[in-house]
């Protein structure tokens, strides 16, 4: 009998451990209890003569599951402790009871930390002596009501301790109909509860919906597709970008013809947008005539350019370089018209970084 009941109570103890690693309050819990018990009528039925020594510490061990904060059900095993008594024949008898609960129980939290239980349930008893003294061995089993109540209050979110009272009612010995007794129970006990109590969510207010709290927020309005950094400010990345222009000359010129206005103003405009870059115009002829004098004539003609993006455009000399490469880059090998005129031109390259936001 003893082994069925520790399989039982290994068993219902085990159910929760599968709840242990959620990240919330579980329904489970498991515990125990110590306590003093005594039967009623004390030395009081008519087989008995002289009260003996009792031995009221009982104990209990249990498991529970909470359908909600305030009404669960319990599974035990509980252990009621033993009586004395000399009967009219001057033999010492004894009695104890023992057996599996089940019950449901009900939580008043009143104060913090602090809540009123109550507990109504069954208990398969099982009575017997330990024939002591030339007495007759004998044992009965049942089904006792117990009502019961108790203070708890919460040490930790997981562990509460409680004091308890309970009643048990006819826990009987039918069989020889020599026992009819009634118990009372006082004890405390502990319960572990599984999991973790979870904790709050607090939504800041973000108005600009970039994650980062106004309170934290040090650019209020970013817009909607920008990656933020933790301040709530937009991340930017530097590019590199190159900016080529075209200016076409007459044969044998340095003189910047007006239709090329067009293209160094959208290069200064793109410098002042950008402050950090700079400019190299490179100057180039054709492949006629004398190669030196070609490369003094890209050189006049790259001057010529930048003097107009520095003197009619604003931008800084120290922003603005040109160098003279004559015939030695040719677009196009030969010396037909088109490669003539493809040839004899000014290019601008523009180098430095850009700053650009990072999208999400």
């Amino acid at each position: 009998m003893m082994k069925h009941v520790l399989k039982t109570m290994c068993l219902a103890t085990l159910l929760p451990l599968t709840a242990i690693a959620a990240d919330e309050m579980t329904p489970w819990y498991v515990g125990g209890g110590v306590g003093v018990n005594n039967y009623e009528p004390n030395c009081d039925q008519k087989t008995m003569k002289k009260c003996g020594e009792d031995e009221p510490y009982a104990w209990d061990i249990f498991a529970g599951y909470l359908f909600n904060d305030y009404f669960g059900v319990e599974l035990g095993y509980r252990q009621l402790g033993r009586a004395e008594w000399v009967d009219y024949s001057n033999k010492l008898n004894d009695v104890g009871a023992k057996g599996m609960s089940l019950g449901g129980v009900g939580f008043w939290p009143f104060a913090e930390d602090w809540s009123l239980s109550t507990e109504v349930g069954l208990l398969n008893y099982r009575i017997s002596n330990n024939k002591q003294y030339g007495s007759e061995y004998y044992s009965d089993s049942g089904i006792a009501p117990y009502i019961g109540a108790g203070i708890g209050y919460n040490i930790s979110e997981n562990l509460m301790l409680q004091v308890k009272y309970r009643r048990y009612e006819s826990l009987d010995e039918d069989k020889w109909k020599t026992l009819a007794m009634e118990s009372n129970y006082w004890g405390l006990a502990l319960s572990y509860r599984f999991g973790k109590q979870s904790k709050p969510v607090v939504t800041a207010k973000d108005d600009d919906g970039d994650q980062v709290p106004n309170n934290l927020d040090q650019c209020i309005n970013t817009p909607s597709k920008h990656k933020v950094d933790h301040h709530g400010c937009t991340v930017y990345k530097d590019i590199e970008e190159s900016f080529n222009i075209e200016a076409k000359f007459a044969n044998d010129s340095a003189v910047v013809k007006s239709s090329a206005y067009r293209d160094i103003r959208k290069l200064a405009v793109h410098m002042k947008q950008n402050p950090n870059t700079k400019v190299t115009i490179s100057g180039h002829a054709s492949n006629i005539g004398n190669s030196q004098y070609n490369m003094e004539l890209s050189e006049k003609r790259a001057e010529a350019v930048a003097r107009v993006l520095t003197a009619e455009y604003g931008i800084a000399k120290n922003r603005v370089s040109y160098k003279g490469y004559g015939d030695t880059r040719p677009l196009f090998k030969g010396s037909s018209m088109e490669a003539n005129t493809a040839n004899r031109r000014i290019e601008a390259r523009v180098f430095g970084t850009k700053k650009v936001p990072v999208l999400k």
